[in-house]
This record gives C-alpha cells, sequence and structure tokens, in this order.
C-alpha cells in the first residue's frame, strides 16, 4: 500500500499547478460517477449507491474517520465483505490529507459520499436571525476547503451540501439557505475542479413538506442553484413489511416523473429486528426507474441503538444485522441495462407555492458573502480542520440579501471550466415561487400524487451529460 500511497502523492506534485483551489492527489482506478437523467452512471453502466453511513463515535464526538488508517483497513475488509460500493461519511478533517485513506477505499472498489458540513461550520436553523448570521464567508471557506480536500479523487461520488437542516413542517424558511449552498459548491466545483461532482441535499422525510423539498431543490432558472440530485433519509420500511404495507409503492409513484436521480441517503428502521426486506425492494425494477439505490444506518453500533458492528477490543465485530444484511445484498442483483431509467429527462418542474407547511414564498436566493466571492475565483485555501472549536455560525459577515430575501437574486455566473463537463444549461421553469401549485393530498410519509402532479406542468430544457474528466 505504501508503494501506491506514493505513486499517488507523486501524481500530486505532478498536478499541484494545474487548479488554483483542488490538488489532484490521486486518480485511482475506480471511474469518476456523474449523473445522466434521473440516474448516477459510471461510464455507460447504470450506477447504483449501495452502501452504509460511516461514522465511528456517531455525531456527539465526530472525528474524521478516514485518518484513523489502521481502523479502517480493518472496516474495508468488512465493506467488502458486506457487498458494498459506497459510504458516507458526515464529518472530516479538511485541513488533512487523505490520500491513503482513499487510496484504500478506490483499491476495495468504494465512492464516498460526503457531507460538506461539520458541527461546528454549518448553517443555523434556529431561526431566521441565525440562518441569515451563519450564512457568511467563515462557513463558506470550510465548505469549499473540504471540496478542495476531495475533489481530486475519482471514487469521491458526491457531496451532500447539507443535511436534514429542515427537520419540521415550520422551519422551511432555511430551503433557500440550503439551496444556495448548494448553488455556491456547484460554482465553486465548476471554478476550481477538474470535472463535475453531483451535489444535493440529504432531507429528512417530512410528511408535510417533503415533496414540496424535492420540488423545490429541482427547480428554478439557475441552473447553478438546482441540485445534481435530491436524497432523504427514509425509516418507513420496519420489518417485517413488504412494499405496499410500507408505502414505499407509493412513493415510486409520487416520484415518477422526477427528472433528478433519487436515492436513500439513510434507511433501516430498527422498531422490530432488521430483516432488511427493503433491500430486495429497493434493486428491483418496482424502484430501480425512480430510485438509484441508498444508503443503509449505519455502520458502527452506537447508543441510538443502530449498528451493523460492535466495537470490542479496539476492533469491529459484524453482528447479525450486519449478516443479514450482508446476505439480502448478496441476494439481490442490480437489475440488467439501465433499471428504467430516464437518460433524456431534461424538465425543470416548477417551484411549490407557499403555505402553512412550506415557508419558501420567492425563488431568489440570498447572494453569496461578498468576502467568499474572492474564493471561487482564487481558491479557499487550507481548511478550519476540526481542532478549530470556534466554529462559523456567529463568525464572519453574512449576505448583504435581506433575511427576507427581498433584495435577493435567482441568477449567478456559469464558472465551468472550459475543460470540465458542463451539467446543464440554464434553464426556466413555469411559474414562480410564489404562485406555481402543487396539487394533490398527501398521506403521511408519502404524499402520493402531489410531484407527480406538479412536474405534469413543466417546460423542457436543454441538459447536457456529464463527463469525467481524466
Amino acid at each position: 500500500m505504501k508503494s501506491v500511497s506514493a505513486a499517488f502523492r507523486a501524481v500530486s506534485l505532478l498536478a499541484s499547478g494545474a487548479l488554483a483551489g483542488v490538488q489532484r492527489r490521486q486518480q485511482g482506478s475506480l471511474q469518476a460517477v456523474t449523473t445522466r437523467g434521473n440516474a448516477f452512471y459510471r461510464g455507460d453502466e447504470r450506477f447504483y449507491i449501495r452502501g452504509v453511513a460511516y461514522q465511528p463515535g456517531g455525531a456527539a464526538d465526530a472525528q474524521d474517520p478516514l485518518l484513523d488508517l489502521d481502523t479502517l483497513r480493518n472496516d474495508v475488509a468488512n465493506f467488502q465483505e458486506l457487498g458494498i460500493n459506497t459510504i458516507r461519511i458526515y464529518t472530516i478533517d479538511n485541513s488533512a490529507n487523505h490520500d491513503e485513506a482513499m487510496a484504500l477505499l478506490d483499491n476495495a472498489g468504494i465512492y464516498l459520499a460526503l457531507d460538506a458540513n461539520t458541527p461546528l461550520y454549518s448553517l443555523n436553523r434556529e431561526n431566521l436571525a441565525s440562518l441569515h448570521a451563519s450564512y457568511n464567508e467563515v462557513y463558506l471557506q470550510s465548505v469549499f476547503a473540504t471540496v478542495d480536500a476531495f475533489a481530486g479523487y475519482n471514487n469521491l461520488l458526491l457531496f451532500f451540501s447539507a443535511n436534514e437542516v429542515i427537520n419540521a413542517a415550520n422551519n422551511t424558511n432555511a430551503a433557500p439557505y440550503i439551496k444556495a449552498v448548494t448553488r455556491d459548491m456547484k460554482r465553486y466545483i465548476g471554478a476550481q475542479a477538474g470535472r463535475q461532482i453531483p451535489v444535493g441535499y440529504s432531507s429528512a422525510d417530512i410528511a408535510e413538506n417533503i415533496e414540496n423539498q424535492a420540488l423545490y431543490f429541482a427547480c428554478g432558472n439557475d441552473s447553478n442553484a438546482r441540485s445534481d440530485f435530491f436524497a432523504f433519509n427514509d425509516y418507513s420500511w420496519c420489518s417485517p413489511s413488504t412494499f405496499q404495507q410500507s408505502g414505499w409503492d407509493q412513493k415510486v409513484e409520487t416520484y415518477s416523473d422526477y427528472p433528478l436521480p433519487l436515492f436513500l441517503s439513510e434507511y433501516g428502521c430498527i422498531q422490530n429486528t432488521r430483516d432488511w426486506g427493503e433491500v430486495a425492494a429497493l434493486y428491483s425494477q418496482n424502484m430501480t426507474g425512480v430510485y438509484s439505490g441508498g444508503l443503509a444506518y449505519e455502520y458502527t453500533l452506537e447508543p441510538n441503538g443502530y449498528g451493523l458492528v460492535s466495537l470490542s477490543g479496539g476492533s469491529a465485530q459484524p453482528n447479525a444485522d450486519f449478516q443479514t444484511l450482508k446476505s439480502a445484498f448478496a441476494a439481490t442483483p442490480n437489475p440488467s441495462g439501465d433499471g428504467g431509467a430516464r437518460t433524456d429527462d431534461s424538465t425543470v418542474p416548477a417551484c411549490p407555492a407557499g403555505s402553512d407547511d412550506w415557508e419558501v414564498i420567492t425563488e431568489a436566493l440570498p447572494e453569496i458573502p461578498e468576502g467568499a466571492a474572492q474564493y471561487i475565483t482564487n481558491g479557499a485555501g487550507t481548511g478550519p480542520g476540526l481542532s478549530n472549536r470556534d466554529g462559523s455560525q456567529w463568525a464572519g459577515t453574512p449576505s448583504t440579501t435581506s433575511p427576507d430575501l427581498s433584495n435577493g437574486t435567482t441568477t449567478s455566473e456559469d464558472t465551468s471550466n472550459p475543460n470540465a463537463s458542463s451539467g446543464s444549461t440554464t434553464g426556466t421553469s413555469t411559474g414562480s415561487g410564489a404562485s406555481a401549485s402543487a396539487s394533490g393530498s398527501a398521506a403521511a410519509g408519502s404524499g402520493a400524487g402531489s410531484v407527480k402532479a406538479t412536474l405534469g406542468g413543466v417546460v423542457v430544457v436543454s441538459l447536457a451529460g456529464l463527463a469525467m474528466l481524466l
């Protein structure tokens, strides 16, 4: 492994002057994954996410699991035994070098789905004032530094711009700030990275507004602000259950016309002993025309009761939950061909109308904070890492846009690298956030019909396919 890592570092030195921000430390053997229509692709092959959430120690004392290489080597062996191709990490140290860790994952055929935030560098959803204050240049410098730290790895699958910031029916006013971060990340990647990297949001499955969230992050005139995918954390299948009993059949119907790749960023209810019956459904053609897989929650057994391995004597011991999930994966191959994906889908839905459960009444977003705009051109520099306990939420200077977004923006400059593929061209949606209608009533946890009804009135725009830069 040392010789492999040394070679990767040599590539880094050769490429270090090529881009202002991103250091292309290594490429690895895995082919970069892109989006096409409503699915992920690795070259011409449909890519399904088969993964687990991986944050040993949990969120309370979040550490970077990629820096403990001895533990990671053991865990990678378990990943291979489990039969997965992706791990999700919620917190990393963006001031550290991850060459060896990413090489370990690459050699094992494992991609990384990475959250761009950390507990101290994130949006503060407490109220509108805290949201506005936390969207500042100190925060975005950390986010951009995370992009710099990982964009050079081909097995970096995607970035989550945020996770469960909207976690109730009464804090949807966070949506424009989440969307602004997505926009800023996509612009930074376009300017600083050597390839397109999918960026999107990981949502809580809030019955009152989940469909509005899905629509909102896919709508609007600014292609930079539109997500590249939408994911949500779904614990509605509680064993023993079925495709129909869980309501997953209704969710497939609800999102049947959704134009972006859709997947489960967490799943695995522990209300009863988990039989992982949802795996067979998730990778069947009942769902693959709409869904692109998911991430089982979670790898290490934590106080919350979730976990596939127990930590004993400093090593991870697979438990019965692990063995059952392993068997479920082994018994469930991916569908042949494209699995029903709509690769030519280039629709842009209308933005959802404001309501008691959806407080967003405008398509306007906050302008990027003035102090952060320079990073798009010049690069972000070294990230704050995890040792800086000051955080960003009340630091720096926020956007000059008013918190009510009355002087917000609906456009942003295209920063795409001419040598990298462009994810999309600017499109036009039907209606505005204040007037577009989302029809249909929502059943608990599914909202069957509402997204599909809204997606019926769309304008088709041109989308270029994403391609990998080798």
